[in-house]
């Protein structure tokens, strides 16, 4: 007997999916505990229209991600910061510092656990920092740090 998983079962596979059991099984665990419902015309295509809502979704992230990578090849994000006579900042730019401008400057909200810097950012001049916008789209954000006047 076809059935489609309402939960997860173990041994059997995950929820959404398609599967055929033996009859006795179906009748005397499955479909009693609610853990899966029969195979029918009407329950395969609710099955197929999730599958291709998720997948339209997951399309749209891409895209979205892509436009935001986009826009940061041409955005530079500046920063003033008071030195030491050694010029060295004092402190640090932080990934936190770097998301909190591109949302206050561009509009651009991008977590700050996605911006990954090579070496943290304690002396004046260019830097450029890596982001993860999607599971196989990133881009680059150009950081200029400045001397206060």
């Amino acid at each position: 007997m076809k059935v489609i998983l309402t939960q997860d079962v173990k041994g059997q596979g995950k929820k959404d999916q398609v599967i055929e059991v033996s009859d006795g099984y179906a009748r005397n665990f499955l479909l009693p505990k609610k853990l899966a419902v029969p195979a029918d015309n009407s329950a395969l295509n609710v099955v197929k229209n999730k599958e291709a809502s998720k997948q339209h979704k997951i399309d749209v992230e891409r895209q979205q991600a892509k436009d935001i990578a986009e826009k940061l090849k041409d955005i530079t994000v500046r920063f003033e910061y008071a030195s030491g006579p050694d010029k060295r900042l004092y402190g640090s730019v932080t990934t936190k510092e770097i998301a909190e401008a591109l949302k206050k400057e561009h509009g651009i909200d991008i977590d700050k656990r996605k911006i990954a810097l090579k070496e943290n950012i304690k002396t004046f001049g260019n830097f450029t920092a890596d982001v993860k916008l999607f599971s196989d789209v990133s881009g680059k954000i150009n950081i200029l740090v400045t001397s206060k006047q």
